[in-house]
């Protein structure tokens, strides 16, 4: 019997916070499993995607935005974890926003070439751009950067064709059996992925209210007897202040929340649930 030869890997998404890694990631996958928004620094930890293609499967790490600190020209948002993502990959996506090159996409290219990784930049938002040959001059200078293999200018949002870029990611991927299931979409526990939904619907309507140290964990998940869900989820802030404003006066907000989260949910595991939530 002829067993087929398989193909995988890692591609980590690398950039600065809200610039579109998330995003990409989603339309990748083709599903949403990684919170989205024009709130810096969304992504809190690393989140993955699997997209299996008969012998090819590629696992995308979509990275936490990066913070830069620019009088030591590094990143200082959780630098080890950040470069063991790095050393397993087989590629890199490193998303930019801006018509030029920043110091700040110097420093992070600076970290991520060291390990003499392939590069593919995304220069992303072009839509936002009405003469398009104002990027010239940047696509130029990313051309003579070492281990740039790709640029493309894109607007990931409002792209729904990604065929292209997995061509070029496949080309990349060693020979080795895949890692996961066929099935698999992500590594998300089914935990991670609700206390994800509460967590969307706090940045969507806190908005610039939102504190920055703010964390959700579901602390209990139970079916009963009737099969209806009854899911207690703990909203962490740093101190009374954040709380009152993730609470709201009279509690108003925290109830829009918690509703739309419960229906939200609903959608997600297709059962009757009982959320409750609390702030602490």
């Amino acid at each position: 019997m002829n067993i087929k030869q398989e193909y995988c890997g890692y591609i980590s998404i690398v950039g600065k916070s809200n610039v579109g890694k998330s995003t990409l990631l989603n339309k990748i996958i083709g599903k949403t499993i990684s919170i989205s928004s024009k709130k810096k620094y969304t992504t809190q930890n690393n989140i993955i995607g699997i997209k299996t293609q008969n012998i090819y499967q590629t696992i995308y790490i979509d990275t936490p935005g990066m913070i830069i600190d620019q009088k030591k020209q590094s990143i200082i948002s959780e630098q080890e974890k950040f470069y063991k993502t790095i050393k397993i990959s087989e590629l890199i996506i490193f998303i930019i926003d801006t018509i030029f090159w920043t110091q700040d996409n110097q420093i992070i290219f600076d970290k991520i070439q060291q390990y003499n990784i392939p590069i593919i930049i995304i220069i992303n938002k072009i839509d936002r751009i009405n003469n398009k040959m104002i990027l010239l001059p940047l696509i130029k200078f990313l051309k003579n950067k070492k281990n740039i293999i790709e640029i493309i200018p894109i607007s990931i949002k409002k792209t729904n064709h990604m065929n292209f870029l997995n061509h070029i990611i496949i080309k990349y991927l060693p020979k080795q059996q895949h890692i996961y299931p066929r099935s698999y979409v992500t590594t998300n526990t089914q935990l991670f992925t609700l206390s994800e939904i509460i967590r969307k619907q706090l940045i969507l309507f806190l908005g610039d209210e939102l504190p920055a140290l703010i964390t959700v964990h579901i602390e209990s998940l139970k079916i009963n007897q009737n099969k209806d869900v009854r899911i207690i989820a703990i909203i962490k802030v740093k101190n009374s202040r954040h709380k009152k404003i993730v609470i709201g006066h009279h509690g108003e907000k925290i109830k829009k929340i918690s509703m739309i989260s419960r229906q939200k949910i609903i959608n997600e595991i297709c059962a009757k649930t009982h959320l409750f939530i609390w702030v602490k």
